[in-house]
């Protein structure tokens, strides 16, 4: 086992003898990908937590990369290939990790976005492959994504958890056909996916026939944790942005208490994810993540509505030329005001949130509804 300093002189060794351009790639081969995992999956077979040490030290050489590069790749898929995947679904892992592929995430459908369990796109076997059909929606990143992973129908006659089988889609495969939508903010991130009749061999399945849904805990249970734990170092975000406009609109003290308070609930925030940080770090991922996405997600929609009030008139009206035509997306308030609206919705809906918490932190009772085994083919739509 690597003690603090072997692991820190290992990293450094890596980092000096390897070229810029070829550094992902080299860190994935040398296991400081995730260094939770195996060796040969990007992994020293270490705890989670060491991935602080080995961060700390790329950090400060300047080979910090963001994780942002490939967020559903890196922040969902390969924590789902990694559980469930075979040995050959996790060589992915390489490119994914080197954003060599863009990855995006089939779930949401429009007759199941809070309740994707409920989704009706369906997979059936035709031979040794599957026919896939159906649509998909809000699918970030759809329009770059190399390969999605789909979640989709394989037993209507099952309860609507257990009839569920995740697939790898080849996005550039026939029958799959990426519409962009746009948002408040002009840009075009997320898409609505048709499937038809795509095919796809049996091989492409991640997990067991009709285990879908444990892949999918494991892809939203890590990405409602990014979410949550992705406020950066202190002052810097949302909260930045808003002192910046307040100085800049005169510095208002009638609103240096209420800045002042949304300062505080950033800390707060920021410190309660790295608490996350090392709960997670004994035992992965787990339900508290998400309580951080849904505290995340209100109080930067609270920031952003302060910064967007101080600037008055101005405030109803931003650039949004850049954002059509594919460009940066400009630190602006109103831009930061108008993208925070998806927050709340985005990884799960607020009150999926609240009752994740209620029922899986806080053991409160099941909400009433339907028995868990009705068959699926048997809920009203």
């Amino acid at each position: 086992m690597m003690g603090p300093e072997e692991l820190r002189q290992y990293v450094e060794e890596v980092v000096r003898e390897t070229d810029e351009a070829d550094f992902l790639g080299a860190r994935f081969d040398a296991g400081l990908a995730w260094v939770h995992h195996p060796e040969g999956a990007g992994g020293l077979g270490l705890s989670p937590d060491r991935q602080a040490e080995v961060d700390a030290v790329l950090a400060a050489a300047g080979r910090l990369a963001s994780w942002e590069r490939n967020p559903m790749g890196i922040g969902m898929v390969a924590p789902a290939l990694m559980v469930h995947g075979t040995p050959a679904q996790r060589e992915l892992l390489r490119p994914i990790f080197t954003a060599e592929h863009l990855w995006c995430q089939l779930f949401s459908e429009p007759g199941a976005g809070s309740d994707i369990a409920g989704l009706s796109t369906k997979a059936v076997r035709d031979g040794t492959a599957w026919v896939v059909d159906g649509q998909k929606t809000w699918t970030s990143l759809a329009h770059t994504a190399r390969f999605g992973l789909a979640l989709t129908r394989t037993d209507p006659g099952a309860p609507k958890h257990a009839g569920l089988t995740a697939f790898v889609i080849d996005m550039r495969a026939p029958g799959v056909q990426v519409r962009p939508l746009r948002d408040l903010t002009g840009g075009t991130h997320f898409n609505e996916v048709f499937l038809d009749g795509v095919r796809v061999g049996d091989d492409a399945r991640v997990g067991a026939v009709g285990a879908g849904w444990a892949v999918a805990t494991t892809m939203l249970t890590s990405e409602r944790t990014v979410i949550g734990a992705s406020v950066g170092e202190r002052g810097t975000g949302a909260i930045a942005l808003a002192v910046e406009t307040w100085r800049r609109t005169g510095c208002d003290p009638a609103r240096r208490t209420e800045l002042t308070r949304l300062w505080v609930d950033a800390e707060v925030l920021r410190l309660a994810a790295l608490r996350d940080q090392e709960t997670r770090a004994e035992g992965g991922p787990g339900p508290g993540g998400s309580g951080l996405k849904l505290r995340r997600a209100l109080l930067e929609q609270r920031i952003a509505r302060f910064a967007v009030e101080l600037l008055g008139p101005a405030g109803l009206v931003y650039d949004a030329d850049a954002v059509r035509a594919g460009g940066p997306a400009p630190d602006d308030p109103v831009w930061t005001w108008l993208q925070s609206q998806a927050y709340t919705i985005a990884g799960g809906t607020s009150d999926v949130m609240r009752t994740i918490i209620g029922e899986r932190v806080l053991g409160l009772p099941r909400e009433p509804g339907l028995p868990r085994d009705t068959p699926w083919s048997q809920i009203p739509r």
